[in-house]
């Protein structure tokens, strides 16, 4: 099968690309390569798949989501089958700071993945939203059950307007969609601009860190494996309409169109005190804390509800944080040569 992986320099869409790849699928992958963090690393998971590119079965496209033309004519140039969307301008902080490139990536962007789903008869498009979304909600665990009306950033807020505009596809032009609400991802080749990578930094150099919330944060960090196992599993579940959906009592996370909303994470979560303990023991070094009230556009906790994913696609997370922070510390330290 020929499959689109959008965002696939970026941490999530590399793996699952990987793992399509290792699989047997042929993948297209779409990055614009944008500098929000350090190109170098977007184009050192590139090399993770060169040996796919030289055997023909991983084709690379520089191309901007923004420009409609280009998107279009990807699409048209190698008819895939499925797509699996994770590009996007990520980060809670940035979108504080410029506002204006969440719009460009996260909706116009967007628009033009949905536009060109619908006019080559996409079999599924599965596509990246957040447990940001949840926002002002505090019943914990947080489930697609649970109204996702009040977002805090407009990160989140451009990740439920994806859930809309995915709805309205899937009702108008009968166009599967599914939407995956990611809880805290974390693991190697991961993102610079996250927790684990920058506390990593900070305590082998010896700077302080910022620790919003006083530390009292509670994170469903979600390792990168039981991410990708769980895309890959709904990539493999087109969405379909629910016969028993209930216009007088609507359920948020399915319809009379086949659209799909999953929460997508460990469904255990750890205080944030607790991961920086965790890096303590594995970096052999203590870390000094500034410790700071909560960031506008932060949620004090998150926690999540996977039932509906395990129910519909048999997900099931399997590895511990203690594990995971230990993999993250191994990677660093031989991609950035680091001598512990």
């Amino acid at each position: 099968m020929t499959i689109l992986v959008t965002g696939a320099a970026g941490f999530i869409g590399n793996a699952v690309a990987l793992r399509l790849l290792e699989r047997g699928d042929r993948v297209i992958g779409l990055d614009n390569l944008n500098p929000y963090y350090d190109v170098n690393l977007k184009k050192a998971r590139l090399e993770r798949l060169a040996g796919f590119a030289k055997s023909g079965q991983f084709t690379f496209c520089h191309v901007d989501l923004i420009h409609r033309e280009s998107v279009s004519q990807l699409f048209a140039d190698f008819l895939p089958r499925r797509v699996v969307h994770l590009a996007a301008q990520a980060g809670v902080r940035y979108s504080l700071e410029n506002p204006l490139a969440y719009i460009d990536s996260n909706i116009v962007g967007f628009a033009h993945i949905l536009e060109a789903c619908r006019h080559h008869q996409i079999e599924h498009l599965v596509y990246a939203s957040t447990s940001s979304v949840y926002g002002a909600n505090r019943k914990l665990p947080f489930s697609v059950q649970d109204s996702a009306n009040h977002p805090l950033s407009l990160y989140a807020a451009t990740k439920k307007a994806n859930e809309l505009m995915a709805h309205t596809y899937s009702y108008l032009y009968n166009l599967p969609t599914t939407g995956l609400r990611f809880f805290t991802v974390y693991g190697p080749w991961g993102r610079p601009d996250m927790a684990l990578f920058k506390f990593t930094k900070a305590i082998l150099n010896n700077d302080p860190l910022p620790v919003f919330n006083y530390g009292r944060h509670q994170r469903d960090f979600t390792y990168i494996d039981d991410i990708v196992e769980g895309v890959v599993k709904v990539l493999d579940h087109p969405a379909t309409a629910n016969p028993h959906w209930n216009p007088e009592n609507p359920d948020p996370s399915t319809s009379l169109a086949p659209w799909r909303l999953y929460n997508i994470g460990a469904h255990r979560p750890v205080e944030l005190l607790r991961y920086i303990e965790l890096l303590e023991t594995y970096l052999g070094k203590k870390a000094t804390l500034n410790l700071l009230p909560l960031q506008p556009g932060d949620v004090p906790d998150t926690y999540a509800d996977v039932e509906a994913l395990r129910a519909d696609t048999g997900y099931e997370p399997t590895t511990p944080v203690e594990v995971g922070v230990r993999r993250f510390v191994d990677w660093y330290c031989e991609f950035y040569q680091i001598k512990l």
